[in-house]
């Protein structure tokens, strides 16, 4: 099975490790050792850089490819006073959670839905985001300005699969061309900021990666865009993995070959989880679009095993290396701390950066069966809080603790004492 299909780029990765960051408090015990003892445990060895909520299970639409199954009939919407409790779980475990995405299901569609973001607002999560199909944004201009009223450290995490009938149909079961134009035109008037969220799947979309970031970048509320080759798990109706997986690598080699904007120094692992991640800065200035990753020299700041320049010893460019390439800064963080990074190296002229017109592009490669690797789910730091309030993996809460999967694990337990 495919893992990458750059030698170079994969092998480059184990130089952009950062040291474990561990959350304040570990909520389970090891007991039978990585994935089977998640919520966290101590064996796992990094903090929540991203915590998911799903507030509801029920969704708008029955999308073919959705890894929580959802659909208008399908489970329930949790409580105020569960999601309450989901919240205060993940700020006992982080303290000050850097980014916090409520979700679903659609989120929207939960009968307590603003009450939720106004509880979210009074704790002290440093980012906050929606993650939504976009259906309700795009029918109601009344509820896309109330949605602008949780700004600033707001962020609407933004479904965005295609230009193509054929494709959206294959992905959502339904052609959202306007739904999503309609949504991008409420969200530019209210320059609400927004991260386009492309699933991806070899064949049916992955020859559009250059025109969703052409079209991201004319966006005035676009702050970037972020591409999920699709995890096997939950519901893929129409997804052959044969034929249609597709890797990391392949989708960063892609983004190379279908935009002039970037070269590959541009585009480098994520130092929380760098099998799973990858990710890339662009400054959009006065018509210019100018990639800013390549200035940092980032394989030279974070290699320790190299001695070619003396701002690798230098402890406080490191610790803002790593606060600018992780999925907890959110991307109007991120202005400040390149610019201050950029401040720091005398080669570079650090540019004029604000929150309008810094933009990030991220490849987030869920692992799953197929590419499944314990080193890699241990530093994963993006992180979901499940319905017993462990906080568990992404990836393996997919793979392992989703509905029924949790008593085959509880199976696959057993036989191993």
């Amino acid at each position: 099975m495919l893992i990458a299909d750059d030698i170079e780029y994969y092998k480059n990765i184990r130089n952009y490790n950062k040291p474990s960051e561990t959350p304040y408090k570990f909520n389970t015990k090891t007991h039978y050792g990585c994935p089977y003892d998640c919520g966290l445990c101590p064996d796992h060895e990094q903090h929540s850089c991203l915590t998911i909520i799903e507030i509801t299970d029920r969704c708008n639409l029955t999308c073919p490819t959705c890894y929580a199954g959802s659909s208008p009939t399908h489970g329930r919407h949790r409580t105020f006073e569960e999601v309450k409790t989901m919240l205060d779980t993940i700020v006992e475990n982080e303290k000050e959670p850097d980014v916090v995405q409520i979700s679903g299901g659609e989120p929207t569609l939960h009968p307590h839905f603003f009450e939720i973001l106004d509880y979210a607002k009074t704790l002290p999560i440093k980012h906050l985001m929606v993650n939504t199909n976009g259906l309700e944004i795009a029918k109601d201009f009344e509820f896309a300005r109330r949605l602008k009223s949780y700004s600033p450290d707001f962020e609407i995490y933004l479904q965005f699969d295609s230009f193509k009938e054929e494709a959206l149909f294959s992905l959502r079961g339904a052609n959202l061309k306007k739904t999503r134009e309609k949504a991008i035109q409420n969200l530019n008037e209210l320059n609400l900021s927004t991260t386009l969220v492309v699933t991806l799947q070899k064949g049916l979309n992955d020859d559009e990666i250059g025109k969703i970031i052409d079209y991201a970048l004319k966006q005035k509320c676009v702050r970037g865009v972020t591409f999920q080759p699709t995890q096997i798990a939950g519901r893929h109706n129409n997804f052959n993995h044969e034929t249609d997986r597709i890797t990391l690598t392949e989708v960063r080699r892609k983004i190379l070959e279908q935009t002039e904007i970037f070269n590959p120094d541009d585009l480098i692992p994520v130092p929380c989880n760098p099998d799973a991640l990858a990710m890339g800065y662009v400054l959009k200035l006065e018509g210019n679009i100018i990639p800013l990753t390549r200035y940092i020299n980032p394989a030279d700041l974070l290699d320790n095993s190299k001695n070619t320049i003396v701002y690798e010893q230098d402890k406080e460019l490191h610790r803002k290396m790593f606060e600018i390439f992780s999925t907890g800064t959110s991307t109007d963080k991120a202005s400040s701390k390149l610019h201050s990074l950029l401040c720091c190296l005398p080669f570079v002229e650090a540019p004029k950066l604000s929150y309008d017109n810094l933009f990030r592009i991220i490849i987030m490669q869920f692992i799953d069966a197929h590419n499944f690797d314990v080193r890699a789910i241990k530093k994963s730091c993006v992180h979901i809080v499940n319905k017993d309030n462990k906080i568990i993996p992404f990836e393996t809460m997919n793979l392992f603790y989703r509905d029924n999967k949790k008593e085959y694990l509880e199976i696959l337990k057993s036989q191993s004492i």
